[in-house]
């Protein structure tokens, strides 16, 4: 389908982390709940925000608790109105669900739903079956970027309503319970410095704001199945 897999490891000639201001543990470790009324004022302030309503529209909860890549990349297929299947259970309907997403262009070349109910999936295998579903994709480790090269991709593809990101973090780098887990991500408010987590696993957290550095670091660590650093997905249609 014209697709590609592309990695992209930094931004030569941008500022590192240590030129940051380094926030308290306890400053990091605050999120503040969309459900309040100091998340909903971040969300009308927010100077990154474009992704909001269509991940908003769009979204869904994982269908088990190894479904996390599953669900977000069906919300990011959906709210980019990429082409899909008919659904059996909704006649005339095309949409993508957590089922029809199995299967797709590239059949389970990087994800067989046996396994993924299993062991979930990795940040590469997840940019994988996104390409292969006809996004063009690129890979960031969190280990390979530096605070504010995080920044900047929040700041780039929050305010283009034709990209989305998604992220792949540990749960406890944002004093969560937890392990490795992935979401789309929805707003940035760089006043705060905080980014909005649209967590699909809503039995569990609501969506939350988050220090960024926080998240940074918390997808710089290992995902010990791939061995490398977690980190972000921007995804885009081809079209």
């Amino acid at each position: 389908m014209g697709t590609s897999l592309q990695i992209v490891v930094g931004f030569p000639g941008l500022p590192g982390f240590s030129q940051a201001q380094i926030p308290t543990p306890q400053e990091l470790a605050t999120a503040i709940s969309l459900r309040e009324p100091a998340g909903q004022e971040l969300l009308r302030s927010s100077d990154a925000q474009a992704d909001y309503g269509p991940l908003a529209q769009d979204f869904e909860t994982q269908a088990n608790l190894s479904y996390c890549g599953v669900a977000s990349l069906v919300v990011v297929l959906n709210s980019l109105a990429v082409p899909a299947p008919a659904v059996p259970t909704y006649p005339g309907y095309h949409f993508w669900t957590q089922e029809n997403v199995f299967g797709g262009p590239g059949g389970d070349r990087f994800v067989r739903a046996e396994r993924v109910r299993r062991e979930g999936m990795t940040l590469a295998q997840l940019h994988g079956w996104s390409s292969d579903h006809g996004l063009v994709v690129r890979r960031f480790h969190g280990d390979q970027l530096s605070l504010e090269q995080f920044r900047q991709l929040l700041r780039e593809g929050l305010r283009d309503r034709r990209d989305r990101l998604v992220v792949n973090y540990l749960r406890s780098g944002i004093a969560q319970k937890g392990s490795g887990h992935i979401s789309p991500i929805a707003a940035y408010d760089s006043r705060s410095d905080r980014v909005l987590i649209l967590d699909v696993a809503r039995y569990r957290y609501p969506a939350v704001w988050v220090k960024a550095e926080a998240l940074w670091r918390a997808m710089g660590e290992v995902d010990k199945d791939s061995g490398q650093s977690r980190g972000l997905l921007s995804l885009r249609w081809h079209q």
